[in-house]
């Protein structure tokens, strides 16, 4: 779930039957950071419950586990979105159910290089052009 909290985007994977968020932030904030977030996405854990008829344990939404993933780090202020995308783009290329706390080991790095990020804006753009947004 793509997340866009006071100008910044980052990721959300949330496994809402084990009630755990894997949270993956370039500017490598905590997720404490975007405390309406937590409350929004525990709301939507809680809505999905009910639905569902979960029983839920005596801690409620507290059991929820928010797991901070160790992914590459933006160095600018301005790519955000497209490391977004990126991190996106790598968890379903690989199409797991679990995510590892250190990043995938195919895609693990401190930074994406230029070219990296160039990639996936060029990603972008092409589908875009492919939806035809823009007529």
């Amino acid at each position: 779930m793509p997340n866009h909290y006071s100008g910044h985007w980052l990721l959300l994977a949330i496994n809402p039957i084990r009630e755990i968020v894997y949270y993956l932030d370039s500017l490598g904030n905590d997720w404490t950071t975007y405390p309406d977030m937590k409350v929004l996405i525990d709301t939507i854990l809680q809505a999905f419950r009910a639905q569902r008829d979960i029983q839920t344990s005596r801690r409620g939404a507290n059991s929820i586990t928010w797991i901070k993933v160790a992914c590459p780090q933006q160095r600018n202020q301005i790519d955000c979105g497209y490391f977004m995308l990126r991190f996106m783009r790598d968890t379903l290329a690989l199409g797991r159910l679990k995510i590892p706390t250190d990043y995938f080991d195919e895609f693990k790095c401190a930074f994406y290089t230029k070219d990296q990020v160039d990639e996936i804006k060029e990603e972008w753009c092409q589908f875009m052009i492919k939806l035809d947004v823009c007529s």
